[in-house]
C-alpha cells in the first residue's frame, strides 16, 4: 500500500509502499477514503511529541481520516466491515498515521461512524479542525452579546470557531485578508480585520476602547507574545491558545482566564460534529483535493503560508 512517511524527526514526507496491515484484537482495518493536512501533522513530525512518548520509524504522517471498515479483529463489537468511519488514526507509538491506503485503529479509540450522507472529504477535514473549534468556543463560555476575537481566522480551525461562537450569540471579530473576508462573514464573522493593515491589537482596541470577553489564539507559537491580545480583554475573559502560548498565572494576576487547549475528542462529540456538517449546520471549506501521491509537496505549501480551508488527500 502507498503511505506518506518520515524516517525520522525533521526527515522530508516521502511516498513509499508498506505492506497493508492486519487487524489484531480490539482493531480494525479501515480503508481511508480521504485524509486531511493539519498543522499538526508536521509539527509531529518535526519532534513536538519526542519528549512525551516513543515513536517508531517510518512514521506515517498524518491523523485525520476517513474511509470503510474493511476487516476487524477478534473482540471488536462496535464495529464491522463496511461501516463508513472517521476520527483521529495516529498512533506515534506504532507508526500510524492516516496519510495511508489502509490504517488500523483501535475500536475503543478516537474513531466514530458517520452519516452515509456526508462526504468523505468532510468527514476527513472535521475531527482535528472541528473539534478544537468547538472545545475551544465551549471553554470560552460564551453568551448573546459577548465579543471574542479569532486570530487566525481563515484556516479549518479558525473558520468552524467563527461557526460555532455565531450560535452562541456572540459578536465575531475574525483576522483575515480581503481576499477571505467575504467568506468569513458569511460564515458567520461580524466584523474582519486585515492584520496587514495594522496591528490587530491596535484596530480592535481601537474599536472596542472598553475591552472584549473573548480572544481564541490559533497564531501565537509557545514562547510569543501574547500581551497584546491580552490586553485587548476585560476583566475576568478568557484567551485561549491551541499552540500553548498563553501563561495562565501571569494572566491571573490581570483577572483573566488563560487557557492552553489541547484536543481530545469524545465519541459522541465526533458523532455531534458530524451530524452538524451533515445537516449544513457546520460549513467545511475544502481548498483543495490532492492525490496522496502528492502530499509531501502539498505539505510543504502549507508550511510556508497562510491556509484558506482543508487540504484533502485522496488515497
Amino acid at each position: 500500500m502507498k503511505a506518506v512517511v518520515v524516517t525520522g524527526f525533521e526527515a522530508e514526507p516521502q511516498l513509499t509502499d508498506l505492506p497493508v496491515p492486519q487487524p489484531g484484537p480490539g482493531e480494525l482495518l479501515v480503508r481511508l477514503h480521504a485524509a486531511a493536512l493539519n498543522p499538526f501533522d508536521w509539527k509531529v513530525a518535526d519532534g513536538a511529541l519526542k519528549n512525551a512518548v516513543e515513536h517508531h520509524f517510518p512514521l506515517v504522517m498524518g491523523s485525520d481520516g476517513a474511509g470503510v471498515v474493511e476487516s476487524i479483529g477478534a473482540g471488536v463489537t462496535r464495529f464491522r466491515p463496511g461501516d463508513t468511519v472517521f476520527g483521529q488514526f495516529m498512533n506515534v507509538q506504532h507508526g500510524r498515521g492516516s496519510y495511508v491506503e489502509y490504517v488500523l485503529a483501535a475500536e475503543d479509540g478516537k474513531i466514530a461512524r458517520m452519516p452515509d450522507s456526508l462526504p468523505f472529504t468532510v468527514a476527513a477535514a472535521l475531527p482535528t479542525a472541528g473539534m478544537t473549534a468547538y472545545q475551544a468556543i465551549e471553554t470560552a463560555r460564551l453568551d448573546t452579546g459577548h465579543v471574542i476575537l479569532i486570530n487566525g481566522a481563515s484556516g479549518g480551525v479558525g473558520q468552524s470557531a467563527i461557526q460555532f461562537a455565531a450560535l452562541q450569540g456572540a459578536r465575531v471579530l475574525a483576522t483575515a485578508t480581503p481576499d477571505i473576508a467575504g467568506h468569513l462573514r458569511d460564515l458567520g464573522a461580524h466584523e474582519t480585520i486585515d492584520f496587514r493593515a495594522a496591528p490587530t491589537a491596535e484596530q480592535v482596541l481601537a474599536a472596542y476602547p472598553g475591552g472584549i470577553d473573548a480572544v481564541l489564539d490559533l497564531v501565537t507559537q509557545p514562547g510569543g507574545d501574547t500581551d497584546a491580545l491580552a490586553g485587548l480583554l476585560k476583566p475576568g475573559g478568557i484567551l485561549i491558545s491551541t499552540n500553548y502560548a498563553a501563561e495562565p498565572d501571569a494572566l491571573a494576576a490581570r483577572e483573566i482566564r488563560g487557557v492552553n487547549l489541547g484536543n481530545n475528542p469524545s465519541r459522541a462529540e465526533l458523532e455531534g460534529l458530524a451530524d452538524l456538517a451533515a445537516a449544513g449546520k457546520l460549513r467545511v471549506t475544502i481548498d483543495a483535493e490532492v492525490p496522496l501521491a502528492d502530499a509531501p509537496a502539498a505539505v510543504a505549501r502549507a508550511r510556508s503560508g497562510p491556509v484558506r480551508g482543508k487540504t484533502v488527500f485522496l488515497p
